[in-house]
């Protein structure tokens, strides 16, 4: 987690939260709908939370809501995103596979962001997947949302798209590209230029490893965790799943009764 620890700073100006909300919060609540029971507010973990955005948003929302994150600097802000959006959410360090330690009997569960390719075999796959279940309650909902590695592998797509920031006389760059491994694996790098408007560039180089995730693998996976009724999508829009065009693999599946 070093290198999320060393974006925490950061991210929040890698990211346009207010736009990709915008963008994402209506297919959110459209999958999250299905578990509503009475007036009982719904209980969302978000897995992977990063800085913490989405719990936020749906707290806000009127959803109630918990984090985790691997990295205590992502960890860290997502409290600090909290208490200055004025909602109340707990956020714990705890990483894929000891979450249901700590979370039981969620409705849904969201592992949003690219996250699970950071499990670097099958077999730690199998067991978060587990994890997750014994966090929802029987008929909980799962939401993922991955890159769609069925076209990144195939076409061997190498560069996402830049993005940058400007706020109050500072000024940032991002870059993210993969490197493919010989042994399957993928390197991901993320470049960041950063300065003080008007003075010369600094910069600085993050990496971590993937393993990509091809859609009929995650689909086989989650029935053997005991998910059913699942269902892929292109992005949080909720287009189709397309393998070659669409730029993400979004998942949403239920726990069995």
């Amino acid at each position: 987690m070093l290198m999320y620890d060393a974006l925490s700073s950061d991210y929040d100006y890698f990211v346009n939260w207010d736009g990709r909300l915008k963008l994402e919060l209506t297919f959110l609540e459209q999958a999250l709908s299905g578990v509503r029971r009475g007036a009982a507010p719904v209980r969302v973990l978000d897995a992977a939370c990063g800085t913490g955005w989405h719990a936020i948003a749906l707290a806000q929302r009127g959803y109630q809501v918990a984090g985790a994150d691997l990295s205590a600097g992502m960890v860290e802000r997502a409290r600090a995103n909290a208490s200055q959006a004025g909602v109340e959410a707990e956020f714990q360090q705890r990483g894929f596979g000891e979450l249901s330690s700590a979370f039981r009997g969620f409705d849904a569960l969201l592992c949003l962001g690219n996250s699970l390719p950071h499990l670097l075999s099958a077999v730690e796959v199998r067991r978060a997947l587990q994890d997750f279940a014994a966090c929802l309650r029987p008929g909980g909902v799962l939401l993922i949302q991955n890159r769609n590695f069925d076209a990144v592998m195939a076409q061997r797509l190498r560069w996402m798209g830049p993005e940058s920031h400007r706020e109050a006389g500072r000024e940032w760059l991002f870059l993210r590209f993969y490197d493919f491994e010989p042994d399957g694996l993928i390197a991901f790098h993320v470049i960041t230029l950063y300065r003080q408007e008007g003075a010369a560039w600094e910069q600085k180089v993050t990496s971590t490893r993937l393993r990509p995730q091809l859609e009929g693998e995650l689909r086989r996976a989650l029935a053997e965790a005991g998910f059913e009724d699942v269902q892929s999508f292109g992005n949080m829009q909720g287009e189709a799943f397309d393998p070659v065009k669409s730029s993400n693999l979004v998942v949403t599946a239920r726990l069995a009764q």
